[in-house]
Parts: structure tokens; C-alpha cells; sequence
């Protein structure tokens, strides 16, 4: 990779690690259903009136804007608010990637390779770790919110598998628009008018950043910076910057918000991290050593 490519990837994975501290920041002045939906109103505009509808079946593209952004920051941003610790969201969510792999194997017929299997349950027990050390109800609720989170996110990479080759700029924009009506109804039903007043008249240049962050360095350059490198440079090449996100997300919640990083959280984030490293490399090394062994 070119050097300037590096630190745009490097860029990325700042932006996608700290936004979990701004997600906390920001639900200290906004509900969550209403900051999602916030989110994704100014993701998509004003782009939506530049940028052309992706040539896609409707039912993909409202299928990934419902469980790529719709749910997935509801049940994140919900889980953080009820207490769970954002920099530890930032590794329970990468369970997204096994996630993946079931539902490819339920739903697409796909065969799960050893290394994927073996990856699985080495980040399976990072998370039975971080389970065993959860004892406020809440926080408990919010540690299955964020797995739950998790799981909308694969949902959304099924619908992806399906796209085949699409702009990811025309998808992030119009699956944003799509995913703020759903969001505005259920934040009126289940939030209700009160809150949208209370937030109003609360309204602070913290919310008003964290939203901004959420929508334009996170969402838009964020998501395009990563798709001109995937496609610029092979997915084995890009994919495992990916890797370092929780490594920046609990960073920065301990730096920035004094998150405490116990020996659990480390061990956790080894094994989860060890998983995806193993889900990711495995089966490369392995023909790696075969085509030594063959030599």
C-alpha cells in the first residue's frame, strides 16, 4: 500500500474507533431512537438530491438501510444509554463478523471453513469473559443490546452479499433516508413528543457535534474512504485494519472518558481480537504451510 493509503485507512479506523465515545457524549443530551434518527436525516441530506439512487431491487437496499443503520444504532446507541461501557461495545459488536458467517450458512448455503469455526469460539469466550463480569441489571441488558446490535449488522452484510458490485456513497446516502422514517415513528411511539421537547430545549454544541460526527467523519468519509481502498486494493490487503477499531474504541473510552481497562477487558479484547485474526488468517496460513510442506 502507498503510504497516504495507509494513513487514510489509519483515519478510518480513528473515526469508526472513537465514535463510540461520541455516541456516549451524545446520549447525554439525546434519546437513542431520536439521535439515530438524527444521524441518518443529516447522513443523507443534502446529498440525497446530488447523489443517484443506487441501481438495486428496493427490497436490498430497504433491507440493508433497516438492519445496517435503522436497527443496528438503535439497539447500539440503547445499550450504551443503559449503561454498557462504549469502548466495550466497540468489541462486542465485532461479533458481527460471526454472525456473518451463521446466517451465510443458514441462509446462503455457504460452508463455514475450520478457521472461521475456531475463530468463533475463541472470541465466544472473550465474550462469556465479559459476561461473567457484568453484575448491574442493566448493563447486563445492555451488554445483550449491543450483541443484539451486532446481529443486525450480519443481517445487513446478507443483504450486501446480494448487491453484488454497487457505489457505496449512493448506498450509505439512500439506505440513510430510507432508514429515517422507520426511526422518526418509533422514536415518537416509543420516546414520545416529551422527549423530543426536552431534548430541544437541552439542545447543547456537544449533541449538536456528536450528531454532525455521527453523520458526515463517520458515516460519509468514513464509508467512502473504505470503499475507494477495497476497491483500490485487495479485501485481504484492507480487511484486517478493521481489526484495530476496538483496539481505538477502547482507547479513546479510557482516555477520553476515564473508562476503567481491567484485566478482564484485556484478556476479552485478546480473545475476541485472536478469534477475528484467526477467522481472518487462518485458512491462508494453512495453505501457506501446505504449499511449504508440498516444496
Amino acid at each position: 500500500m502507498q503510504p497516504t493509503d495507509i494513513l487514510l485507512a489509519l483515519a478510518v479506523v480513528i473515526i469508526w474507533g472513537s465514535n463510540f465515545v461520541v455516541i456516549k457524549l451524545g446520549l447525554q443530551g439525546l434519546p437513542p431512537i431520536l439521535f439515530t434518527a438524527l444521524r441518518f436525516l443529516f447522513a443523507a441530506l443534502p446529498l440525497v438530491f446530488f447523489v443517484k439512487r443506487p441501481t438495486l431491487p428496493f427490497r436490498l437496499l430497504a433491507g440493508f438501510a433497516l438492519f445496517q443503520f435503522a436497527l443496528q444504532f438503535t439497539l447500539l446507541y440503547s445499550g450504551i444509554e443503559l449503561g454498557f461501557p462504549p469502548g466495550l461495545a466497540s468489541l462486542v459488536i465485532q461479533l458481527q463478523v460471526f454472525f456473518t458467517i451463521g446466517l451465510a450458512v443458514l441462509l446462503l448455503g455457504e460452508r463455514p471453513h475450520l478457521p472461521q469455526i475456531a475463530g468463533a469460539l475463541i472470541a465466544l469466550a472473550g465474550m462469556a469473559l465479559v459476561a461473567s463480569q457484568l453484575d448491574a441489571k442493566p448493563t447486563v441488558i445492555g451488554f445483550v443490546m449491543v450483541i443484539a446490535a451486532g446481529l443486525s449488522w450480519a443481517t445487513a452484510n446478507i443483504f450486501s452479499k446480494q448487491m453484488g458490485k454497487v457505489n457505496a456513497i449512493e448506498l450509505v446516502v439512500w439506505a440513510s433516508l430510507l432508514a429515517v422514517p422507520p426511526l422518526v415513528v418509533a422514536s415518537l411511539l416509543v420516546e414520545g413528543v416529551d422527549a423530543w421537547i426536552k431534548a430541544a430545549t437541552q439542545l447543547n454544541w456537544t449533541s449538536a457535534w456528536a450528531i454532525l460526527f455521527q453523520s458526515y467523519p463517520n458515516t460519509l468519509v468514513g464509508f467512502g474512504i473504505w470503499s475507494i481502498l477495497m476497491r483500490k486494493y485487495p479485501t485481504s490487503t484492507i480487511a484486517p485494519f478493521a481489526l484495530l477499531v476496538p483496539v481505538t474504541g477502547m482507547l479513546s473510552a479510557t482516555l477520553l472518558l476515564g473508562e476503567p481497562m481491567q484485566w478482564w477487558k484485556i484478556v476479552a479484547g485478546m480473545l475476541v481480537l485472536g478469534g477475528l485474526g484467526v477467522n481472518l488468517f487462518g485458512t491462508r496460513v494453512g495453505r501457506w504451510l501446505n504449499l511449504q510442506r508440498a516444496g
